[in-house]
């Protein structure tokens, strides 16, 4: 018995009590278990976890997956699948219900091959092959695409049939390999290693659905790694939307179809041309704006600019204006002289002793050549020299009469 304390005797317990007690006992007695049964009444809550019954012919007990539990699943449940879930035995105490909580599930009768299946995606993503840092993105325009894929696949049929459809333009590149049974592994993680080494721009690997058993070749581990390896891009294109296989872990992307990585691998053409012909619009639109803008320039410019003869004419205009400016300041300046110079000449008139003669005066000058001014200056005898406004005397002095007082 487990160590839980059970009440005594005649204790009243509440209804949380006795459902915590039916809890711890009931996930102490049991361990982790495989329960098997078919899938009914499954419910996806919006939270991620997922809720469902195990039923087979006889009973069916209610179940829950926890979300962390839910999201490395690898594929999807669905109602009436047969399944083992791993699981314990627990109580729902809030509701009184009996419930199983599952740790892990597979599908019914491939145990071996999914438990394989986990310990390899486990131990591959601990390596970080499924890191997303590490996944590259699909060349936009490609124009050759590799197919890693068996000639004789259904699945080859639809991804061509998608590609002539949406992309014509688009060359394929087939290297065929077997997609199932013996030795189909080694040889897929061949062809795509050949693919990697094409002139392609990236590499779809794609198969059709099935059993886990017929999906296996993309669960061996040589498969993921020379995914992961490939200098192109893989889309892995492998089984239905439900199917997930260590190559989609693996892969840069990861589709539901193998349709779906054809819709992935090549942009749709008619798509393509609708967006060449709205860059080709929006190129003419920016190139007639800016011939718009560079002729306004060059109007603008074009105004500014003047022809030579005209630009001489102006400047012969100003040397001419400079010219007469010359001429008259010279004129000025040639006025301003002779302004000048009578206005002198008047001066030097009014200076002139000649010019008193003809008012009647006489200049006399002595032996010496000198003015006389003082008849002192002179005695008996002196010859004078007199000169009048119109001619000249030669005079003696006879006589010499002393200034009066009156004078």
């Amino acid at each position: 018995m487990p160590d839980t304390a059970l009440p005594v005797n005649n204790s009243v317990l509440s209804v949380s009590t006795l459902n915590r007690l039916v809890r711890d006992c009931l996930e102490s007695a049991f361990p982790l278990s495989w329960v098997g049964g078919e899938i009914s009444n499954l419910t996806y809550a919006a939270s991620g976890h997922v809720y469902f019954s195990l039923k087979d012919a006889g009973a069916q007990v209610r179940c829950v997956m926890w979300r962390s539990r839910a999201q490395t699943l690898g594929w999807r449940l669905e109602n009436g699948q047969k399944v083992e879930a791993r699981a314990l035995v627990s109580f729902y105490e809030p509701r009184g219900e009996f419930q199983l909580n599952i740790e892990a599930i597979r599908r019914a009768g491939q145990g071996d091959l999914f438990e394989r299946f986990l310990r390899l995606k486990a131990q591959l993503e601990a390596e970080g092959l499924f890191d997303p840092g590490r996944k590259r993105p699909l060349p936009s325009f490609p124009q050759r695409l590799a197919i890693v894929t068996s000639p004789q696949a259904a699945a080859l049929r639809d991804v061509l049939s998608t590609l002539h459809r949406r992309a014509p333009h688009v060359a394929i590149s087939l290297f065929p390999t077997p997609v199932q049974g013996d030795g189909a592994g080694p040889r897929i993680a061949a062809a795509l290693a050949a693919a990697a080494a094409s002139d392609c721009a990236a590499i779809i690997l794609c198969r059709g659905g099935g059993s886990i058993e017929d999906l296996w070749a993309f669960n061996e581990e040589c498969v993921a790694r020379a995914i992961v390896a490939s200098r192109l891009p893989v889309i892995s294109g492998v089984g239905h939307e439900t199917d997930f296989t260590i190559a989609d872990f693996a892969a840069d992307h990861r589709a539901a179809t193998p349709t779906a990585a054809a819709e992935q691998a090549a942009p749709e053409r008619q798509q393509l041309l609708a967006l060449l012909a709205r860059q080709q619009q929006r190129l003419q639109q920016l190139g007639q704006r800016r011939l718009a803008d560079r002729q306004q320039a060059l109007d603008w410019l074009r105004s500014r600019l003047v022809h030579p003869a005209e630009r001489i004419e102006r400047q012969r205009q100003a040397i001419r204006e400079l010219a007469r400016r010359l001429q008259q300041a010279g004129q000025w300046q040639s006025t301003r002289r002779q302004m000048k110079l009578n206005a002198l000449n008047g001066s030097l008139k009014q200076l002139d002793p000649l010019a008193v003669l003809s008012r009647g005066y006489a200049l006399v000058t002595g032996p010496d050549g000198r003015a006389l001014r003082d008849g002192t200056s002179v005695s008996t005898g002196d010859n004078l020299d007199i000169r009048l406004a119109n001619g000249r005397l030669a005079a003696a002095v006879t006589q010499i009469v002393a200034p009066s007082q009156a004078d």
